[in-house]
């Protein structure tokens, strides 16, 4: 799973330009697509570009053109929607799903109790004390529980991720086109079976990268 969270990652949530990933992301004609702030910044150092009315692509070069040629290049660049695939896997994979507070323990927390978290479930998508972590292990149905270091978050942001956030026990395997959303197996079934167009995650960013070579090559 970490190399299926590491390759959804790098090649399809990633910027090339700021090699973050994406922040506002904006996908061009061919299907490449950058954050906006870096697309403006590389059309602005395009004078050719600008005079031709259009926005070229960093990666492959082939020009997309504007709808409103005679607005300025913010304008150009802001009116750029993300595709389908590359917005449902934000929503659901991007920076903002992670959790926010990961430095006290859950549990204290609701005992009104400051403890410093050290260890956090993947399944309970909690933290942990030492000693709150230690029951949590003595319960049979909780012990087999992924459980990472709060400071490896390496593991902890791509482990939260990739696991469904109402069926915290599954993973995410499946992306729904018509709700345009990523879901797992339980969500297909119950949710999503009256939908027409459900695939494997891993088919549909193969689809987006396998679209754009062939557009980079006609």
């Amino acid at each position: 799973m970490m190399a299926t969270a590491r390759k959804l990652t790098d090649n399809h949530l990633t910027c090339v330009i700021c090699t973050e990933v994406f922040t506002d992301p904006a996908t061009l004609h061919c299907n490449h697509t950058f954050c906006k702030s870096c697309l403006l910044k590389y059309t602005n150092t395009q004078p050719e570009a600008i005079q031709a009315k259009s926005i070229p692509c960093p990666s492959c070069r082939q020009p997309t053109k504007v709808t409103t040629p005679d607005s300025p290049v913010e304008e150009w660049v802001s009116q750029l929607k993300p595709s389908h695939i590359i917005q449902g896997l934000m929503d659901d994979f991007g920076p903002e799903t992670e959790a926010g507070d990961v430095n006290n323990c859950s549990v204290c927390k609701t005992q009104g109790k400051t403890s410093p978290a050290t260890s956090w479930c993947s399944i309970c998508d909690d933290v942990f004390c030492d000693g709150c972590l230690k029951m949590h292990n003595m319960m049979p149905i909780l012990r087999d529980h992924a459980v990472v270091v709060v400071s490896d978050t390496t593991k902890r942001k791509a482990k939260q991720r990739f696991m469904c956030t109402i069926h915290k026990d599954k993973q995410i395997k499946l992306f729904c086109k018509d709700c345009r959303v990523a879901i797992c197996h339980i969500c297909s079934s119950i949710n999503h079976r009256k939908c027409d167009d459900v695939d494997i995650l891993e088919n549909m960013t193969l689809l987006s990268e396998n679209t754009c070579q062939i557009k980079t090559m006609n």
